[in-house]
């Protein structure tokens, strides 16, 4: 806390400030106009100690006021006056640009204190401090005003400080000439802004709203909250400084020098040249002239008065007179801006025969896939640059956001942690579609998704869960040296421990390599398809050809059923695409392969495929059109099967297109006419599947064997259902006979299903009788509760009032559905 004396010498102010060192570059005090001291001070000045400047205090209300009791740790600390010193703080320089401040730098290029960068009149106090670093600067400044009876106290205060992710050094904010992008300009950000879907977009000015101009209007972002990220980066746009002070990139092509001042300087040789040129003063006495030279192809078509001279001789005109080549290299995102372009051949294709008619074709591009934080980084300024310099044109139409993967700990994945996977080790442990069907189902609308890291032992190849340390970092990382968990005393590396240069691996302790669990859905998805498949061309080798398309209403009911669900499935599929829903397309593959394809339809048809030629026919429909839709995900394992289903097919469906193809991924998507989604056949498997599902649960609690027939006894509307499903029920829950309910026998198991009772029997000699009572005890409870769960909803206003009617319909359809096999499953318990 350090004390700066008042001009007028009635006292002084206590500016907190953790950069001590930098006050020799003070050219202001700032107050906040609501202090209630700010009008006493108002027109006053401070003399600045050691340098014995002369600085205003002025009034801004960026400044924190004091106030020990705040929640706010600024205010907890501050002392309600701020030091402002534009120079060498972000902030200052916006309160010196609001109060036309004096900007003095007072550091070199390597942050020691100095005088030759806008620092002069040094006084006699101030010049045993330059050449100091700053942090010896800094402890000699405290100590200063120490001695000088002006440090009022130090006080302990932990804060951010940005460093440089190569040296680890604080970075030091220093004024510097720059080069400078006007991406304040309407024709970049407004341009940029306007470019938005109307729909995507809110509270923009008219101006700034999509109109009729070539590219208005065309970009959409997914997932669409993107979208607000995109719009408030332009809405708070600044300029941007695209000159980096690096050793590798795109040198800028402008040559300068500094000469005395000399009237009306033009610079007409170079622009008669084809050049660029600017002048601006930095002192009363000197000017500095820069020339921006283009490449030849600009210079050989540009209107010029002088074409004497091309690219390199205008070049060495320059250096002979005294001009040297700007040492700063452009910010690598002012050369991906044009990437869009530049890589195709612009702006002049025809100088490069192999780029012809790229720019035209692949400009703009249908899809930009990347990630959030480069959305202001690049996609903002690929937009600005093309439609700049291509009349309008976007770059591309969609931009997709994906998820990051982290890893189980919530960390992003990284060389240096060691822990990444490896997709090559993946493919080892799981398969290439595995891991590319498990990614595929990761990509959420979430802004994070986590992959728990695994590994593998290098002795058994089983995975493993291995031993978590903590850096002093505080990052979570497996501990560089692991054990084998089948056997403790033979060790293995982690790959953290090999990337910090712990230790090598050897031969007695090998490095591991890293896995993960979540991509065991894809393989045993992978392996489901490869073994369904297999089995399906099985039972179709030597099937006759089916001459005749099949008719689906002639079909059977599973398999008019199945080609509903295939039409279904297929229109969820393309509206998952459209909207870049991975994950739902993912899933809803997994749901019609797995569930519907596999463990239903290949299960209900095995009775009769044999005899029904219509049956083969749609059998090798359905694994074409799903080999077809899981190809993107799946496209290796898909593409092996694809001549072995091309060749078990013996016919068509009427309303599935499916045009042949050597080649899977040149295969057509196939596409289903809407005649064969036919609701109520849906409905009715469903109905018939949830019976199915009943019956079967009955005969596992029972322990019934798998090929033991059992009875059915019913009511006539279940009966009903069970002939509409065309043995379907008595194939898949192994019913051998079907009565009426009044036909019975003593000994019967019932079940609840829609409100009616079903009795099975045959299940074992003797029904356990405890065992029943237990059973149909818990469904009393299971139905009890999700009545209480219905009548909730249905009893609260707000989700009857807010929620959309048919799902408050489907509630109350629920509820008596619900009521109906309570009274069923009460009967029945009675009954025992």
């Amino acid at each position: 806390y350090l004390q700066y004396p008042l001009e007028d010498g009635s006292g002084h102010v206590t500016v907190a400030t953790t950069r001590p060192e930098t006050m020799f570059g003070d050219t202001a005090v700032a107050v906040n106009p609501d202090d209630p001291r700010a009008e006493a001070l108002r027109g006053k000045n401070v003399v600045l100690p050691i340098v014995g400047r002369v600085i205003p205090i002025i009034e801004d209300d960026y400044v924190v006021m004091a106030d020990p009791d705040s929640g706010e740790a600024k205010a907890q600390i501050a002392t309600g006056f701020l030091k402002v010193t534009p120079a060498h703080d972000p902030n200052d320089w916006d309160i010196g640009l609001r109060h036309d401040l004096p900007v003095i730098n007072v550091m070199a290029a390597d942050a020691s204190i100095s005088d030759q960068y806008g620092w002069d009149e040094i006084s006699d106090d101030a010049r045993p401090f330059i050449g100091l670093t700053r942090e010896d600067a800094r402890t000699k400044v405290v100590e200063w005003f120490e001695a000088a009876g002006l440090l009022e106290e130090v006080r302990e205060y932990n804060h951010s400080v940005g460093h440089s992710y190569r040296s680890h050094v604080p970075i030091e904010p220093w004024l510097s000439d720059q080069w400078y992008v006007a991406s304040t300009d309407d024709r970049l950000r407004g341009s940029a802004l306007r470019a938005q879907r109307p729909d995507q977009v809110s509270d923009l000015p008219p101006e700034l709203m999509a109109g009729d101009a070539n590219g208005d209007g065309e970009l959409r972002f997914a997932p669409t909250r993107y979208a607000r990220s995109y719009q408030q980066w332009h809405e708070n746009i600044r300029d941007w400084c695209i000159s980096r002070q690096l050793w590798w990139g795109h040198q800028i092509p402008v040559w300068n020098r500094t000469v005395e001042s000399v009237p009306d300087t033009t610079g007409e040789r170079w622009t008669n040249a084809g050049a660029a040129y600017s002048v601006r003063r930095i002192t009363d006495a000197e000017i500095v002239e820069s020339v921006c030279v283009p490449p030849q192809g600009t210079l050989q078509r540009a209107d010029r008065a002088d074409t004497s001279m091309d690219e390199v001789a205008l070049i060495t005109a320059l250096e002979a007179e005294g001009f040297t080549r700007d040492p700063d290299v452009l910010d690598t995102w002012f050369s991906s801006a044009l990437w869009p372009m530049s890589t195709m051949g612009w702006p002049y294709p025809e100088d490069f025969p192999e780029t012809e008619g790229l720019l035209r074709a692949y400009n703009p591009t249908s899809l930009l896939s990347t990630a959030r934080e480069i959305i202001t980084l690049w996609v903002s300024r690929m937009v600005m640059f093309n439609r700049y310099f291509m009349d309008g044109q976007l770059p591309f139409e969609d931009v997709f956001i994906h998820a990051m993967v982290m890893d189980g700990h919530g960390q992003k994945m990284s060389k240096s942690l060691g822990n990444g996977v490896d997709p090559r080790d993946i493919i080892h442990s799981h398969g290439a579609d595995a891991m590319r069907f498990t990614l595929v189902q990761m990509t959420t609308d979430t802004q994070d998704v986590r992959m728990p890291v695994d590994m593998v032992c290098s002795y058994t190849g089983e995975a493993f869960t291995p031993e978590f340390i903590t850096t002093a970092a505080g990052h979570h990382v497996a501990a560089p040296e692991q054990a084998s968990p089948s056997d403790p005393s033979k060790k293995m590396l982690s790959a953290y421990g090999v990337a910090v240069g712990i230790t090598e691996p050897t031969d007695e302790m090998p490095l591991a390599r890293n896995t993960s669990s979540k991509f065991d859905i894809g393989q045993k998805f992978s392996n489901k398809l490869w073994n369904a498949v297999r089995f399906a061309i099985g039972r179709l080798d030597g099937a006759a050809p089916n001459r005749e398309p099949v008719e689906i209403a002639s079909a059977s009911f599973v398999d008019q059923w199945i080609a509903a669900r295939l039409h279904h499935t297929i229109g969820v599929l393309e509206d998952a695409i459209d909207n870049y829903q991975f994950n739902v397309y993912a899933d809803t593959l997994y749901g019609f392969i797995w569930n519907d394809v596999c463990d239903r339809y290949l299960e209900a048809i095995k009775p009769t495929l044999d005899d029904s030629p219509a049956q083969q026919a749609m059998l090798g429909a359905v694994l074409d059109a799903s080999l077809r839709l899981m190809h993107p995900v799946c496209p290796f394992i898909t593409e092996a099967l694809w001549p072995h289903v091309q060749l078990a097919r013996t016919g068509e469906i009427i309303g599935l297109e499916l045009p042949g193809s050597p080649l899977l991924a040149k295969a057509k998507w196939p596409v289903a006419d809407s005649a064969l989604g036919n609701p109520d056949v849906v409905r009715d498997f469903d109905r018939a599947y949830t019976l199915v599902t009943q019956v079967r649960t009955l005969r596992a609690s029972q322990q019934v064997k798998p090929k033991q027939m059992i009875s059915m006894h019913a009511p006539e509307p279940v009966l009903e259902l069970v002939h509409r499903a065309s043995g379907m029920v008595e194939t898949l829950s192994g019913v051998g006979e079907l009565t009426e309910v009044d036909a019975k026998p003593a000994v019967a198991s019932p079940l609840a299903f829609e409100g009616s009772q079903v009795f099975v029997s045959g299940l074992v000699d003797e029904v356990d009788i405890d065992a029943e009572r237990d059973r149909l005890t818990k469904l009393v409870e299971q139905k009890t509760k999700q009545i209480a769960g219905f009548e909730g909803k249905l009893n609260n206003p707000g989700y009857v009032n807010n929620a959309k009617p048919k799902l408050v319909a489907e509630t109350r359809e629920m509820l008596e559905l619900a009521k109906a096999d309570l009274d069923a499953a009460t009967s029945s318990l009675a009954a025992l």
